[in-house]
C-alpha cells in the first residue's frame, strides 16, 4: 500500500458482547493479547486509528492502549459509535476511511490492502467480501421450511472503506443506522466495490470462534524448551530415592534435600525454560528447613509456577547415569511417579538410564548424574 497520509481508521469496540457472556469480547485474551489489541496491531501502517470504546471502558482503554491510538466514547448502537468517529475525522484533512470491527482481530494485510487500492483507485466505497458457496435454507421450529438461492450472495466482512465525506453524509441522512456502513452507504446511493475477502478474517461472537481463531494463531503457540543436569555423590546408607521411588542399595547419595537427582534434574529443566534459574533460587540449601526434604516438593513447585504462566508440560525426557542400582526394573515406577507429581500423562514422561562404560565418577561408582528435557507449552 501506498501515500496512506489521506487514510485513516475506525476501530468499533464499543459492544458489550452480550452473545458471548461475561467480559466483553474485544478485551478477552487471544493469543497473549486482548482481541482489540490485534484488531488494531493489524493497521499498524496507518498514521490515524481511532478506537472507539464503551464509556465504561475508557479507563482500561487509556491504560493498555494510550499512545498508540485515539480513544473516543462511543453511542448506544454501532452506527452511533461509528458516527462519533466520523465526526472526529471531519475537518482533519482525511480524505479515506477505514471502518472495522475490533472483534475481526485476524484481518490480513491483503484484505486491507485491497480496500485501499479500491479507494486510491477511484472508488467512493469498498469492502471485503466472500462468495456464499453453502446452500441455504430458510427454516422454523429447528426444520427445514424452504431454501434460499446463493447466486449473487456475499459474506459481509470489515474493514469497510469510504471517502470520508461521503459516509459522513450518509451517517447524517439515515441516523437511524444500519447492520453496517455498506448498507447506509447504498441507502445513500453510493457505489460500493466488492474487494477480496479472507476466511480467516471471521468476526468472533460466539466460543467455539475463538477455539478457531486459536487454531489459526497456532503456529504463535508458545514453546519453551528446558534443560537440567544434577549430580549427587554417593554416601553411607541403604537406599537411593531416584525420580520419586525409593530403591534398596548398599549406598545412600549425599545432598541436602533427600538427593533425588532424577526429580532434581526435570525441577531444573522447568524452571530453566520458564528463565527462572534452578532449584537453589528457590529452595536455597542454606536454608535449614529443606534438610531432608522430599524433592516432589521443588517439583511440583516448578510445575505450579509453569501453571501460573499458562505453561502445560509437553513432555519431558530423564535420563540417569549410572552404574547402579539397575534402573530399567523400576523404571515404569518412577515414570508414574513422575506422572503423578507433575499432573502429566505418564506416556508424556520418559525415564531411562545409561551408564558412562566405566569412564568417569559414574563409571567408579562415586555417584548419580542425570540430564533430563522439558518442553512447556502454552497454547
Amino acid at each position: 500500500m501506498q501515500d496512506l497520509d489521506h487514510f485513516a481508521v475506525i476501530i468499533t469496540a464499543a459492544g458489550r458482547g452480550t452473545r458471548l457472556g461475561g467480559e466483553p469480547k474485544q478485551w478477552r485474551d487471544l493469543g497473549g493479547d486482548s482481541v482489540l489489541a490485534r484488531s488494531i496491531a493489524a493497521f499498524d501502517g496507518f498514521s490515524r486509528i481511532i478506537v472507539v470504546l464503551h464509556p465504561d471502558d475508557m479507563a482500561r482503554g487509556v491504560a493498555e492502549l494510550s499512545g498508540r491510538v485515539t480513544l473516543i466514547a462511543g453511542g448506544a448502537t454501532r452506527s452511533d459509535s461509528v458516527r462519533a468517529g466520523l465526526l472526529a475525522l471531519s475537518g482533519s484533512g482525511v480524505r479515506h476511511v477505514l471502518i472495522h470491527d475490533g472483534a475481526r482481530p485476524l484481518v490480513s494485510a491483503a484484505v486491507i490492502a485491497g480496500v485501499v487500492s479500491a479507494l486510491q483507485a477511484g472508488g467512493q466505497a469498498a469492502a471485503p467480501a466472500l462468495a456464499v458457496t453453502d446452500a441455504l435454507w430458510r427454516g422454523e421450529d429447528a426444520r427445514v421450511t424452504g431454501t434460499q438461492p446463493r447466486e449473487g450472495l456475499f459474506r459481509a466482512q470489515t474493514p469497510q472503506g469510504f471517502a470520508l465525506d461521503a459516509i459522513l453524509a450518509a451517517h447524517r441522512a439515515f441516523p437511524e443506522g444500519a447492520a453496517d456502513d455498506v448498507e447506509l452507504a447504498l441507502r445513500a446511493g453510493i457505489e460500493v466495490a466488492i474487494t477480496p475477502g479472507d476466511e480467516d478474517n471471521l468476526k468472533l461472537t460466539y466460543g467455539p470462534d475463538f477455539d478457531r481463531a486459536r487454531r489459526i494463531l497456532g503456529d504463535a503457540m508458545d514453546i519453551r524448551l528446558g534443560n537440567g543436569f544434577d549430580v549427587h555423590a554417593f554416601a553411607e546408607g541403604d537406599q537411593v530415592v531416584l525420580c520419586g521411588v525409593r530403591l534398596p542399595h548398599e549406598r545412600g547419595l549425599a545432598g541436602h534435600s533427600d538427593a533425588d537427582v532424577g526429580m532434581h534434574a526435570l525441577t531444573d529443566a522447568i524452571y530453566g525454560a520458564l528463565a527462572e534459574g534452578d532449584i537453589g533460587r528457590h529452595f536455597p540449601p542454606s536454608d535449614p528447613q529443606w534438610r531432608g526434604a522430599d524433592s516432589a516438593v521443588f517439583l511440583r513447585h516448578a510445575v505450579a509456577l509453569a501453571g501460573e504462566r499458562g505453561f502445560r508440560i509437553g513432555n519431558a525426557d530423564v535420563t540417569l547415569i549410572c552404574e547402579f542400582p539397575k534402573i530399567g526394573p523400576h523404571a515404569r515406577a518412577m515414570q508414574d511417579r513422575l506422572a503423578e507429581i507433575t499432573g502429566t500423562d505418564a506416556d508424556r514422561i520418559s525415564v531411562k538410564a545409561t551408564t558412562s562404560e566405566r569412564l568417569g565418577f559414574t563409571g567408579r561408582g562415586e555417584g548419580i548424574a542425570c540430564i533430563a528435557t522439558v518442553t512447556l507449552l502454552k497454547d
